[in-house]
Parts: C-alpha cells; sequence; structure tokens
C-alpha cells in the first residue's frame, strides 16, 4: 500500500501558518516561564522557611499535576470565578506556569551548586543577599543549568501541541483539520511530526551553540 502526498502538500501554506503560530506560543512561554522559574528557584533557596515552602509548594502542585488538566483550569474553570481569558492568553499562561515549575527546580540547583565560599565572598564584599545572589551566585550557576534549560525550552515546544484542545490553530490543530478535509492522516501527521523535528533541532542547535559560546567567555 503506497502513501500519497498529493493532498496534503497544497496546504503547506496552512502548516506554516499553524507552525508560525506555534513559534509564537512557545517563544511567549519560554520568556515567561524562565522568568518567573527563575523567581522561584531564587525563592527555593531564601533564608526564610515560609518563602521556601511556598516556592516547594507550587514546584510540587506543577509538577504532580498535568500540563493538560492546567490548560483546562485555566481556560475553563477560571470563568467560573468570574477570570475570562481568551484561548491564547490561556494557553501561554498555563505553559509558562507549567514550565516555571521545571525550571525552578533547575535554577535551584544550580544555584545551591555554587561554592558556598562564593556566598561568604560577598558578605566579606558587605554585599546583601540579593545582590551576592545577582551578581555573584546567579553567573556562575547560569553556566551549568544551561544544559538543563535547553532540554526544558525544546520540551516546552513539543507541548505546546496540547494547545489544540483550546481550539487554537497550532500546528497540531491544523494537521488535525487536514485530516478531516483529506482523510491522508499518516501524510498528514507525518508533515506534521517532521516541522516539529525541525523546529526542536534548530532549538537544540541554537542551544548549544550558545553554551558552547559561554564556555569560552
Amino acid at each position: 500500500m503506497g502513501f500519497d502526498f498529493s493532498l496534503v502538500l497544497p496546504r503547506m501554506d496552512m502548516f506554516l501558518a499553524g507552525a508560525l503560530v506555534t513559534i509564537q506560543a512557545s517563544l511567549m512561554s519560554v520568556l515567561f516561564g524562565a522568568i518567573l522559574g527563575t523567581v522561584v528557584g531564587m525563592l527555593r533557596v531564601m533564608p526564610l522557611k515560609p518563602v521556601r515552602m511556598f516556592a516547594a509548594c507550587y514546584i510540587y502542585v506543577i509538577r504532580g499535576t498535568p500540563a493538560l488538566i492546567q490548560l483546562f483550569f485555566i481556560y475553563f474553570g477560571l470563568p467560573a470565578l468570574g477570570v475570562n481569558l481568551s484561548a491564547m492568553a490561556s494557553g501561554v499562561i498555563g505553559l509558562s506556569l507549567n514550565s516555571a515549575g521545571y525550571v525552578g527546580e533547575i535554577v535551584r540547583g544550580g544555584i545551591e551548586a555554587v561554592p558556598a565560599g562564593q556566598w561568604e565572598a560577598g558578605k566579606v564584599l558587605g554585599m546583601s543577599y540579593g545582590k551576592a545572589m545577582r551578581f555573584i551566585v546567579l553567573p556562575q550557576a547560569l553556566r551549568s543549568m544551561l544544559p538543563a534549560f535547553g532540554n526544558e525550552f525544546v520540551t516546552l515546544i513539543k507541548e505546546s501541541s496540547l494547545l489544540s484542545t483550546l481550539a487554537i490553530t497550532e500546528l497540531t490543530q491544523v494537521g488535525q483539520q487536514v485530516r478531516s478535509v483529506t482523510y491522508a492522516s499518516f501524510e498528514t501527521f507525518i508533515i506534521v511530526g517532521a516541522m516539529y523535528l525541525v523546529m526542536t533541532s534548530l532549538t537544540g542547535m541554537l542551544l548549544r551553540y550558545v553554551e558552547k559560546r559561554w564556555s569560552v567567555v
């Protein structure tokens, strides 16, 4: 049995438009997730126990529940509380919050890997906890965190396919639309999978380049 891509290839403009939405949503989620995750990771090592416990609970809940349920809670659950968000806003917020839970643990591990003597050096220089974290500890921790950050960013691109459940016309949703019209399931999702592979491969190459450049600075 052969496969016929002639029904699918004429719709490449739809696939490309869906991929663009995927890229946009992923970039926004990566940015917000990295910022929030860095804050959460820093809170995980704060001297104040209540703050550490709050950050630990956030990570526990996020990592212990499916990302799909988190998206549904934001998009379908929050309106019951009077909070109505668009599908795209709900999706980006959901992916960002989910990513922040994993980034937080990455940041915590990176900070704890910095020798304790670096903290002492900051104290000797008269730095506050915040300044020592910002200017001494965090820059050193970032180098060790880059590979894990890269894995998380690639994972986030793949998890963006969950946005199709919110009827967002990203790449996976476009694939479903094309399949429903052409009935060419195999051919459709071969193209969808190949486009995801291209996006994750390019992201991985870029992050490896950044990691290599950083290591020689």
